[in-house]
C-alpha cells in the first residue's frame, strides 16, 4: 500500500463505535505489515493520557496507537477539548492547555486550529503508509459544518474518502445512514464511499434486504456488518454511557471464596475513569460506577477518581449525599482510594487563587479524610513519572492543575521527602493515573484493600496481566474487522478515494443548500 494513504471513519452518532472500528482497522493493517497511525483532528473527552513526547491526547488515540504498535504522540490528536461544565471546555492544542472556550467562542478559533490539524496530518502521512482518521460526533451536525474540524470539513480540506459507521443496537440504523448522507451538500456527499454497520446481534442475513435497498437509494455499498462483542470494554471512549451504574467489564470468578466489591464514584465531570479498568481485569474484583449513596453502603472499597471540575464535583458529592456515605465508609475502617481530583477532595482544603478550574479566589473545605492542602496552579502539570513503591517498580502519568502545598501524612509512593501521594491507613490517595496497570503493584494494592475491608477470603491472581488483556482486546477487534469487513474494498478506497461516479442523494434540505 502506497505511502500517505488515508481514510476518515465517521459515525451517525457519538458512541457509534468509531474509535473501536478505527482501532480494529489499524490492528488488521499492522498485522499485515503496513505502517499505520490513527488520527483524530478534534476530540472532546476528559479521558486523556500523557504521551512520551510530553503532551496530552485523548485516551482513545493512545489505545489506537497501541493497536498500531506505535508510540503515541501529540500529532495523533492535535486538538482536545476537555469539558469543565455544560458550556465551557479547556482547549488542549498539540498536547498543551491553551485557554478556555465556550461553544460559541470556540468557533472563532477553528480557522487557526484547522492549520494545526493539517500540519499534524501532513506529518503523519509523510511517516506512515496509512493514516486511519476518526471523526467526532456526526457529520450530520450541519449546524456546525462551517467551522467543522473533524468531519466533512476536515475530509474536504484533505481530500479524504469517508466511511460512515452506524450503531444498529440503537435502532433505526438504515435511516441514520441514509439521513446522514442526505443532509450533506453534494461536494461532501462525493467523499462518502460507503457504510459500516456496528454492534449487530443476530443473523446478518436478516439485514440483507435493507442493505440492498440502502445501496439502491444511495449508490453506496455497506462494507461490513460487525457483530456485537461482549468482550470489548477496555479503553472505550464512551464507556460510561454504556456502563452507567452497572458492573465494569466481565469479571472472572474469584480465586478465593470472596469477591472484592469496588465502587467508583461517577462524578458529573469524571475524568480518566479508565483508571478503574485495570482493577476490573482481576478475577474476583467487581467494579461498579455509582452515583447515589446506597451503592456505597454494601461495598468494600470506594474509589474517588479524577475530575475535570474538582470544586464543583466536590459540591455535587456533598449535595447528593455521597460525601456523607464516603465519610461513613472511611469511619468504619473500610478503604477509600482517591486518584488525582478524587485525591484532592480527600484533603483539608482546596484553593484556586487564579481560577484554573473554579472561580478565582475560591477556597473550599475538602472531606478531611487526609491531612492535605491543595492549591491550583494555572499551569497544568503533565508527567510520566516512575518510582518504587512497596518494593516494586511503578509507572504512571500525571495531568492536574492542583498541587500539594502541605501534607501531614506518609507518602503512598516512593520515600520521603520525595514521595508522592498520601497513606493514612484505610484512606489512600495519589495524583498518579495508571497505577493499577502495573501488575505487581496492583496485586499488592488489592491485597491491602481486601485486608482493610475485612475480605479475608479474597485472593489475587498471580497470572493476570493488564498489558496482555489490552493486547487480547486489540486482537479481538482486529479479528472482527478482518472477518466481517470487506478489507479489499477498504484498501481500494484508501488508495484511490471514493468513486467519482457516486450519485448525489437529494433531500429538501440538501437541495436548498448553496
Amino acid at each position: 500500500m502506497g505511502s500517505g494513504g488515508a481514510v476518515l471513519i465517521a459515525g451517525t452518532t457519538s458512541d457509534a463505535g468509531k474509535s473501536a472500528v478505527v482501532a480494529g482497522i489499524c490492528r488488521v493493517l499492522a498485522r499485515r505489515g503496513v505502517s499505520v497511525a490513527p488520527f483524530k483532528a478534534q476530540n472532546m473527552s476528559n479521558n486523556s493520557v500523557v504521551t512520551p513526547d510530553g503532551g496530552e491526547i485523548g485516551r482513545a488515540q493512545a489505545m489506537q496507537a497501541f493497536a498500531c504498535g506505535i508510540t503515541p504522540g501529540v500529532d495523533l490528536n492535535p486538538v482536545l477539548l476537555k469539558p469543565g461544565s455544560d458550556r465551557t471546555s479547556q482547549v488542549v492544542v498539540r498536547g498543551r492547555a491553551d485557554g478556555q472556550v465556550s461553544a460559541l467562542s470556540y468557533r472563532h478559533r477553528t480557522a487557526a486550529l484547522a492549520d494545526v490539524v493539517a500540519d499534524s496530518l501532513t506529518s503523519l502521512r509523510s511517516r506512515y503508509d496509512v493514516v486511519v482518521c476518526e471523526g467526532a460526533g456526526s457529520p450530520a451536525e450541519i449546524n456546525l459544518r462551517p467551522t467543522d474540524l473533524a468531519n466533512m470539513g476536515f475530509a474536504r480540506r484533505n481530500d479524504l474518502p469517508v466511511l460512515v459507521v452506524g450503531d444498529i443496537d440503537r435502532g433505526g440504523v438504515l435511516a441514520h445512514l441514509f439521513g446522514t448522507l442526505a443532509v450533506l451538500d453534494p461536494a461532501d456527499q462525493a467523499l462518502v464511499a460507503g457504510f459500516v454497520i456496528n454492534k449487530f446481534r443476530g443473523d446478518p442475513r436478516l439485514l440483507d434486504p435493507g442493505l440492498d435497498q440502502l445501496r439502491e437509494l444511495t449508490g453506496r455499498p455497506t462494507l461490513g456488518v460487525l457483530p456485537w462483542a461482549d468482550g470489548l470494554w477496555l479503553d472505550a471512549e464512551d464507556s460510561l454511557s454504556a456502563v452507567g451504574d452497572g458492573v465494569l467489564g466481565r469479571p472472572a470468578p474469584p480465586r478465593g471464596d470472596q469477591w472484592l466489591r469496588v465502587a467508583v464514584v461517577r462524578f458529573p465531570r469524571i475524568s480518566n475513569a479508565t483508571d478503574a479498568e485495570a482493577l476490573a481485569c482481576e478475577p474476583g474484583v467487581a467494579v461498579r460506577y455509582v452515583t447515589e449513596p446506597s451503592r456505597i453502603a454494601d461495598t468494600d472499597v470506594v474509589v474517588l477518581p479524577g475530575s475535570k471540575a474538582t470544586v464543583s464535583d466536590l459540591a455535587w458529592l456533598r449535595s447528593s449525599g455521597m460525601a456523607d456515605a464516603v465519610a461513613a465508609h472511611a469511619a468504619a475502617g473500610r478503604p477509600v482510594l482517591g486518584i488525582c481530583g478524587g485525591y484532592q477532595m480527600l484533603g483539608t482544603t482546596i484553593t484556586d487563587p487564579d481560577g484554573a478550574e473554579a472561580a478565582p479566589g475560591t477556597t473550599v473545605p475538602g472531606l478531611g479524610l487526609l491531612d492535605l492542602d491543595i492549591a491550583f496552579d494555572p499551569a497544568k502539570h503533565l508527567g510520566t513519572p516512575t518510582t518504587t513503591a512497596w518494593g516494586v517498580p511503578v509507572t504512571g502519568y500525571e495531568i492536574h492543575h492542583g498541587r500539594v502545598v502541605r501534607s501531614g501524612d506518609p507518602a503512598l509512593l516512593g520515600d520521603a521527602p520525595d514521595g508522592e501521594g498520601s497513606d493514612r491507613g484505610n484512606v489512600l490517595g495519589t495524583h498518579w493515573h495508571g497505577l493499577a496497570e502495573n501488575d505487581a503493584f496492583r496485586r499488592l494494592l488489592l491485597i491491602r484493600l481486601a485486608a482493610e475491608a475485612g475480605r479475608d477470603g479474597f485472593r489475587v491472581a498471580d497470572d493476570t496481566s493488564f498489558a496482555a488483556e489490552r493486547t487480547r482486546q486489540a486482537d479481538l477487534l482486529a479479528d472482527l474487522v478482518e472477518h466481517h469487513l470487506d478489507m479489499s474494498t477498504l484498501e481500494h478506497v484508501i488508495r484511490h478515494g471514493a468513486s467519482p461516479e457516486l450519485p448525489v442523494v437529494t433531500s429538501r434540505l440538501a437541495a436548498s443548500q448553496p
